[in-house]
């Protein structure tokens, strides 16, 4: 367990990174909304002072960059402030995304491990496989999303099950590559005791070859879980969604509502840290079970 010191000493960078990172959106909100503030008091035929001026530029109703006030209040109002069955809740808009996210996010584990057994085990499939695989990570995202969904909506499936298959496209890669890289980890006088005991090759597979890879498995799992819910996002966009967070985007786009828009991506990147740090914690109590050692744990 961390002492408080070092628990201190640890928060001090990311308490400076933030600030020095809130320090220089608000110049850059004041710069880049400057223009606009004052068109809109010639426009209303006001007269201000120019401090009066500048303080306008963070208080825009539609700036082009929202200072970060303005974003923690519309946060704050959308979350807060209305009950989270409400359309218009910041909270039902993520749910809908996490919904398609965690079924996208499973089938894709699921499918990432198979296919990574099937390639450490299958000469013919690690040769004739593999390169298709990393080949079909070359596509363009965008460009498969919209194909994805009118084939499958030709086919009568829609809702969530074609965002959830986006996200599966994204997810299972990263969980293939790093099995793979597992299960080959155990080196190959670990595999010759295993022989001399005349072991099976399934107990080969669970006794060595799977207690091996699970910290390739989580660590596949941090960046299969993040870039699944960005599949899910943009399997929202090519729909024409009411609801979710890749909606709540297009809507804010339409309609020139910038601060609605990096609401959403804030509470998309709050959704994506709280996804990995779940999948930290699992980690952990996995670790824990198979008998690590606290101090390897926690390093």
């Amino acid at each position: 367990m961390e002492k408080p010191g070092l628990l201190r000493e640890s928060a001090f960078p990311i308490v400076v990174v933030i600030l020095v990172v809130v320090i220089f959106w608000y110049a850059a909100a004041l710069l880049m909304n400057h223009g606009a503030a004052l068109d809109s008091l010639k426009l209303k035929g006001i007269e201000t002072t120019p401090l009066q001026g500048w303080l306008l530029s963070l208080a825009l109703e539609r700036p082009l960059l929202p200072a970060p006030h303005q974003i923690a209040v519309e946060m704050w109002n959308t979350t807060a402030q209305l009950s989270v069955t409400s359309k218009r809740s910041l909270v039902y808009h993520a749910w809908v995304t996490l919904s398609a996210t965690l079924v996208g996010f499973g089938l894709g584990t699921a499918l990432g491990v198979l296919l990574a057994i099937g390639i450490v085990h299958n000469r013919a499939m690690d040769k004739s496989l593999m390169p298709w695989i990393i080949a079909s990570q070359t596509i363009p995202i965008l460009a498969v999303a919209p194909m994805l969904i009118v084939v499958l909506n030709a086919v009568g499936i829609s809702g969530l099950l074609p965002k959830a298959l986006i996200s599966t496209y994204l997810s299972f890669f990263p969980v293939v590559v790093g099995m793979v890289k597992g299960l080959r980890s155990p080196e190959t006088i670990q595999f010759d005791l295993m022989h001399t005991y005349f072991a099976s090759s399934s107990q080969i597979f669970w006794k060595l070859r799977w207690p091996a890879s699970v910290p390739f498995l989580f660590a596949s799992l941090k960046v299969a879980v993040a870039i699944a819910l960005i599949g899910a996002i943009v399997g929202e966009l090519p729909t024409g969604a009411v609801a979710g967070l890749g909606a709540r985007l297009l809507s804010g786009s339409y309609y020139g509502q910038t601060i609605q828009i990096w609401s959403a991506l804030f509470m998309a990147a709050f959704l994506a840290g709280g996804l990995v740090l779940i999948v930290g914690l699992v980690e952990k109590l996995v670790a824990r079970t198979m008998g690590a050692k606290p101090e390897r744990m926690a390093a």
